[in-house]
Parts: structure tokens; sequence; C-alpha cells
């Protein structure tokens, strides 16, 4: 082969390993690094309190609410409050012009008065008729004259009748006065006021609202929970609250009351019942109807096995970390958390519990 032939084939080769070179680069570039095995971390089994809880959102009410209004028709001539005011029991909040409501009294005072003479009068002019009995000849002369009997027929009516009078008096006059202290209203509790419904120089009439009085001292949450999760609760269960302008405080709180009947939602799809709530100890200058979450413990077991419940697999097997490396375990369970499940068997204090990472 001639110089000429040599050069060729060099040149060949160099070309084929270039292409090479660059075939090993491409591979090497386009299959990257290997996928890196998902973080794990580990948590022994210890012993503490395992719980589950039904949780929903809620507003605050107040423990009872006062609708007040006037006993009779008449002019506001005095509003002492306005909404949002804080009372005290036996408060005097709006009064109405008593003139009419006086002089009622006044009147009733009057016809009783003329009842009660009129009764004394018959009392004293009842007629007492004596009659008295011939003594037979059989009586001895010596014998005492008999006694008078007083016959009282006709007076008797006329008492009844003036006893009658008296007593419409009496009812006619109590019922004045109650009409007259009507032309007040007073608090009947302590409370904050949440409605006024007329101002000075309204015209009102008798038994229509026109205060209504909440006691926020007795405040409570009402909320409503889906019949799966209703179905768990009862009266007495213990629960917690968070408020949305307290953020990170939890208010404890009492199951008081259960609805026996459930409401559809609009849409008729979804039952829920009602549940009232009470703060065991009332938080200050709460709003009448914030909102408010609320989570309710529906059952509970305390220092007993447990695991987070992360690391309960859908099997009922968690993975054991050991000496001679990670080993699925069937466990039993029992209670299981939102953050722990109770472990009945399977496990001991102090096993170590393989939790995969996100």
């Amino acid at each position: 082969m001639g110089m000429r032939g040599r050069r060729w084939v060099v040149a060949g080769a160099a070309v084929a390993a270039a292409v090479g070179l660059t075939s090993a680069g491409s591979y090497a570039l386009s299959r990257g690094e290997p996928a890196a095995a998902p973080a794990t971390s580990t948590v022994k089994v210890d012993r503490g309190e395992v719980s589950t809880a039904a949780a929903t959102t809620g507003k605050l009410e107040p423990g009872q609410v006062r609708s007040l209004s006037f006993a009779t028709a008449g002019t506001v001539t005095e509003v002492k409050v306005r909404a949002g005011d804080q009372v005290a029991s036996g408060q005097v909040l709006a009064t109405i012009d008593p003139t009419d409501a006086q002089e009622r009294v006044d009147d009733a005072t009057d016809s009783l008065d003329e009842a009660e003479d009129a009764l004394d009068e018959a009392e004293s002019t009842s007629v007492c008729t004596v009659s008295l009995v011939t003594p037979t000849p059989t009586v001895s002369p010596s014998a005492p004259a008999p006694s008078p009997s007083c016959a009282r027929s006709s007076g008797r009516d006329s008492i009844l009748n003036a006893q009658q009078r008296v007593t419409s008096a009496k009812k006619a006059l109590a019922e004045a006065k109650e009409q007259l202290a009507g032309t007040k209203i007073t608090a009947p509790i302590a409370g904050k006021v949440l409605t006024v419904s007329g101002s000075v120089g309204s015209e009102i009439r008798g038994g229509s609202a026109f205060v209504t009085l909440a006691d926020v001292a007795g405040m409570q949450i009402s909320a409503s929970f889906p019949e799966a999760d209703a179905a768990r609760l009862a009266i007495g269960l213990t629960g917690t609250v968070t408020l949305a302008d307290r953020p990170g405080e939890e208010f404890p709180a009492k199951v008081v009351q259960v609805d026996p009947v459930g409401t559809t939602d609009d849409g008729g799809t979804m039952v829920k019942y009602g549940v009232v709530l009470a703060f065991e100890k009332v938080p200050s200058d709460l709003l009448v109807g914030q909102s408010a979450n609320v989570k309710v413990t529906t059952s509970s077991v305390a220092e007993v096995l447990r695991v987070p419940s992360g690391a309960v697999r859908d099997d009922g097997t968690v993975l054991v970390r050991t000496a001679s490396g990670d080993q699925s375990k069937a466990v039993e369970l029992g209670i299981r958390g939102d953050q722990y499940t109770e472990v009945t068997s399977g496990l001991i204090e102090g096993d170590e519990i393989v939790i995969a990472g996100s």
C-alpha cells in the first residue's frame, strides 16, 4: 500500500474514533443521573393519648336573647341606649309618655274606693229579724227566754254583690298599675343591646318589640355537623374553639346540645345536625355572629402504644427498622386518629418505625 492509501486508513480510523466519542458523550448526556431514593425518617413507638375528632365551622350566639316591649301604646319620650351598649339588670332602657296610664291607675283607684265603701255599707245595713218562740204550757215559768235568731237573707245578696265589685276593682287596679310600669322598658338581665327599633317621638304599639337584649356573658357556639360525624357526638363531649381574630389561641368548650332531627342543605343532598357548645370560660369582648372553627373530641384513650397515623399503611402494616434492614410487619390497631394510631399488638415501646418523606 502506498503512502496515499495509508493516509486514508489513518483518517478513517480517526473519524471512527471521533464518532464513537461523540456517541458516548451523547449517551452520557441523555441518560441523566439515577433517581434519588425517597427521603425517610424514623420515629419510635411510644405511649400517649390517641383521640379522634370531628371538625366544622360555626358562629357565636348569645346564651339567651330577650325581645323587650312596652306594655301599652304611647309616644316614646326617652331612649337611653343604642345598639352595642352594655347594660345592667334593672337598668331603664326607654320610656313612653305615662299620662294615659297614670289616669287609668287613678280611675281604677277611685273605683276600688267606691267598691269598698259600698261593701262597708252593705255589711252595716244588713237586716236582722228576731223571731221569738212562744213558751208552751209544759215549759216552767222560771225557764230562760229563747235567744233571738238573726236572718240576713235580705242582706246577703247585697254583700255578695259588693264583694264581687271589690274583687273586680282590685283586678282592674292591678292591670292599670302593670300598664303604668310598662311605660318603661327595664333590662331583665345584664347584657348587650342588639337592636333598638325606634326613637324619641315614635308612636309605639303595646307588645311590639322595641329593644333586643342579648346575654353575651353566656355566649355559645352554634355549629352543624354532617350526619356521619353527628352520629359520634353526644352531650358532654369536650372540644376546642378557635376564632379568626385570635390566631394561635384555643378555647376549651363542651357540647351542651345535639339536635335530634337533621336538616338538609339547599341542594337537599347532605343532612346536617345542629350542635351547641358552651365555653368552659367565656372569652371577653366576643362579637355576636362571628365565625368560629370547632373541633370536638369524639373518642380518646390515654397511655396506649401509638405510632404516627402516617406510618400505618392501608394494609395495616408498618415498616420497622432493624439492624439487618427495614422489615414490613403486620400490626393490630385500635383507635385511628388524625395524628396518632393506637397499636394493640405487633409492636413494643421503643421500636423504630420508618416514615416515608414527602
